[in-house]
């Protein structure tokens, strides 16, 4: 145990500074965890997602081209207006068990169903400005996840509440270079927000601080005795940010029933700004303030105190193609996307407080991959019917997964029905169930050196709406 201690030091920090830094930067890191290949989300079209999203670009009059592929823009003849909302519902339901940094097993259960319900908006609006410009403008979420465990669950110490959501404000033009080839390029306003909550053990701490090989040099049990087993906390920690990104698109019409679509959307870089607020027992505080002067600490420099921070952080590159093949009764697609998620290496969090050290978190992301196939049939001029399956791989993998949403290669099936009211007003519905490899956690640790070690039984469901009007 000694060996620990002096390990969990920096530069002669005492062991409660470095799991503060921690605490920090995991809430601040925010995508750690999951949603559609980790926490991407593509519910911004009930059109697509009827058929799993294959043909998203290509199929037509499908105004989310705005924001998913802006060349494509070119397909739409008018001005058009339309709204989707998606209510996503998924179940995150953990089995396993976890033990202190001295291997003591931790009390509680395994936090319910960490899933939720909820909703996906997006609005586009395009128009044709003349035979060869169209312009666009949508508000989609491209990025977001929620969970909600019990507080006295076992991971407690690793997640509790978790809330993190991308918007993008995309405003597109595209150019018909040909009667058959149009190129588009979209600029990204993107605002991301998160709030996360974990509980502390000061057990932990308090150990790092007072226990053996530390300057108080206390034995366990005396520690024990000051901070004792459930000794708990709470850390709430809030961040936000502004960045800008891009987008590039191509279309083509190979023939008279074949379509062809690429889009490059950039990563964007974000310096996340956050606070951490701490929730402290009054033992725990009465045993940090008697030892901060040992350890050469103010009262305005102890750990936990309330500080603000700053985190560089990067959402994903993306690059989709989209095909489209067009009869006069049905029509199928495909769609294969690739997101850079190695852009996610580690984050590194600096603190306002500058008694507190910075301190970096390894994820070591991979890249992934998603595959779709799916169709239509015009049962008459105004019914449409539609399905399609999914795959899509996870970035993540079990040495590294985290409980906040355990993300895992998942299947999508999907159905879907269109009905063409009248010339101008249209409207879609779809469903579609996700089905999710069981997610293993090999032994997360918790900034404080608490494992957690089990697996998830997780499944979605989404259910999607949207009205289009043509002008």
């Amino acid at each position: 145990m000694h060996t620990f201690f002096r390990n969990t030091a920096r530069g002669g920090r005492p062991f409660a500074l470095a799991a503060l830094g921690l605490a920090i930067a995991g809430a601040l890191a925010v995508p750690q965890q999951a949603q559609a290949s980790s926490f991407q989300l593509k519910e911004d079209s009930a059109q697509a997602m009827g058929r799993a999203y294959a043909g998203s670009a290509t199929a037509g009059g499908d105004v989310s081209v705005v924001a998913n592929n802006p060349a494509a823009m070119s397909d739409l003849q008018g001005t058009y207006f339309e709204a989707d909302v998606t209510a996503i519902n998924f179940s995150a339901q953990f089995t396993g068990s976890a033990h202190d940094v001295l291997g003591n097993p931790i009390s509680g259960g395994n936090g319910g169903d960490a899933g939720t319900t909820m909703p996906v908006p997006s609005l586009f609006f395009e128009t044709q400005v003349n035979d060869r410009w169209h312009v666009g403008a949508s508000v989609t979420v491209p990025f977001g996840f929620q969970t909600d465990y019990d507080s006295d669950w076992v991971g407690r110490y690793n997640a509790i509440y978790s809330k993190f959501e991308s918007i993008d404000g995309t405003m597109s033009a595209s150019f018909n270079v040909t009667d058959d080839f149009a190129i588009g390029a979209s600029a990204i306003a993107q605002h991301t927000t998160a709030t996360l909550s974990n509980a502390i053990n000061f057990s932990s701490v308090a150990l790092g601080l007072a226990g053996p090989g530390t300057p108080a040099n206390l034995p366990v049990s005396e520690v024990y005795g000051l901070v004792p087993p459930g000794s708990d906390g709470l850390a709430r920690i809030t961040g936000s940010s502004w960045a800008w990104g891009y987008q590039l698109g191509a279309f083509w019409k190979l023939d008279q029933q074949d379509r062809l679509a690429f889009n490059y959307r950039s990563k964007i870089s974000h310096r996340l700004q956050g606070t951490a607020d701490f929730t402290v027992p009054q033992n725990v505080s009465t045993v940090l303030s008697v030892l901060g002067p040992e350890l050469g600490l103010n009262s305005s420099s102890l750990p936990f105190q309330n500080t603000g921070g700053t985190a560089v952080f990067t959402t994903p590159a993306v690059i989709s193609t989209s095909y489209w093949h067009q009869e006069d009764k049905f029509g199928f697609g495909a769609d294969v996307d690739w997101t850079q998620w190695d852009v996610f290496r580690n984050l590194t969090v600096n603190y306002a407080n500058p008694a507190q050290p910075s301190s970096t978190q390894v994820f070591d992301w991979h890249n992934s991959w998603y595959f779709a196939f799916g169709g239509e049939y015009y049962l008459t001029d105004k019914l449409t019917l539609r399905s399609g399956i999914g795959y899509d791989t996870t970035p993540t993998y079990a040495a590294t997964r985290d409980p906040r949403v355990p993300d895992e290669t998942r299947k999508l099936l999907s159905v879907g029905i269109g009905y063409k009211a009248t010339e101008h007003f249209s409207i879609n519905a779809s469903y579609a169930h996700i089905f999710v490899n069981r997610a293993a956690i090999d032994g997360v640790v918790s900034a404080t050196d608490d494992t957690l070690t089990g697996s998830y039984d997780d499944a979605g469901n989404l259910f999607a709406l949207s009205a289009i009007y043509k002008f």
